[in-house]
């Protein structure tokens, strides 16, 4: 049964780890790797990435992505979203930082701010509009 938009948008709103999907090319499936995002209900996705990476650069040509997330417990859910990317701009450390305390815990976060910084460098960040919706409640009650 799919959820409601209400359902939907708290349910991406949750810190879970997403799938993003972006066209790959001719003859190529779509790249489809896990990322951190973050999402406030009616509002847009937003997530960072180094700068120049395979999948910053598919973004960049394909001008749209989509993500999908799900949990298996205490319910099998799921909610998927597909747009344009509406905005890209310089990842700043405050967006690192925002992301990481979303996932991480308290202690963990300005340890991996700091392996950002030091190790992968550069981010960029992409800005999401979803446009297409899909969910579903699995768990029939």
């Amino acid at each position: 049964m799919p959820l409601s938009v209400d359902e939907r948008q708290q349910f991406l709103a949750e810190p879970h780890v997403a799938a993003l999907s972006v066209a790959a090319g001719p003859e190529r499936g779509p790249l489809v790797i896990p990322i951190w995002y973050h999402y406030a209900p009616g509002g847009d996705v937003w997530f960072h990435t180094n700068v120049g990476s395979r999948k910053a650069r598919l973004i960049e040509a394909a001008g749209r992505a989509s993500l999908m997330v799900d949990q298996t417990e205490p319910r099998v859910r799921y909610v998927s979203v597909e747009g344009p990317v509406v905005r890209t701009e310089p990842g700043t450390i405050e967006m690192v930082r925002t992301m990481s305390a979303r996932y991480l815990p308290a202690d963990r976060v300005e340890p991996y701010v700091e392996f950002v910084q030091n190790v992968l460098g550069e981010q960029i960040a992409f800005v999401i509009r979803p446009e297409r919706w899909l969910s579903a409640d699995m768990t029939g009650d």
